[in-house]
């Protein structure tokens, strides 16, 4: 039996997230796949903001915000 994919968060929701957060969050939140928004990142086409710690990325949350308000 498949299992239900969860739905994206809301903008209040994601409003309550801490300054960073993961790359499979932002992608959910912009309703893209995962492997889209680091290929994206990997091209420097990002649409959000992103922090590199060594190999980590980390998406700015208020940017995320920023973009989705806009759309």
């Amino acid at each position: 039996m498949p299992t239900a994919t969860p739905a994206a968060p809301s903008l209040d929701e994601i409003r309550t997230w801490p300054a960073t957060c993961e790359v499979t969050k932002a992608a959910k939140a912009l309703g893209i796949s995962r492997a889209h928004l680091y290929a994206q990142i990997k091209n420097g086409d990002e649409p959000v903001k992103v922090l590199r710690f060594g190999t980590r990325v980390r998406v700015i949350t208020a940017d995320l915000v920023r973009l989705l308000e806009a759309a």
